[in-house]
């Protein structure tokens, strides 16, 4: 169980470190997901970064064209 909420929280912090790259606060970022169809509210957003909620693929799929990074980027770290 130690391993799978270590893991969540690198995932958690690959996509802060995404979005700091950014310079994109939570808001902003949820603001611009949502316009691309993804019904996603700060409070959510917050929890798969803070590693308390498993991100969807589509949220991936989405922040990976906001972000324009490859899909490694959210993945460094995980084993």
């Amino acid at each position: 169980m130690e391993q799978k909420i270590r893991r969540d929280l690198n995932m958690g912090d690959n996509l802060r470190r995404l979005r700091d790259a950014s310079g994109l606060s939570q808001e902003k970022l949820c603001a611009e997901l949502q316009r691309r169809g993804c019904d996603i509210g700060r409070t959510t957003y917050a929890k798969y970064e803070g590693g308390e909620l498993n991100i969807r693929a589509s949220v991936i799929v989405a922040l990976k064209k906001i972000y324009n990074c490859s899909y490694d980027d959210f993945f460094l770290g995980l084993e």
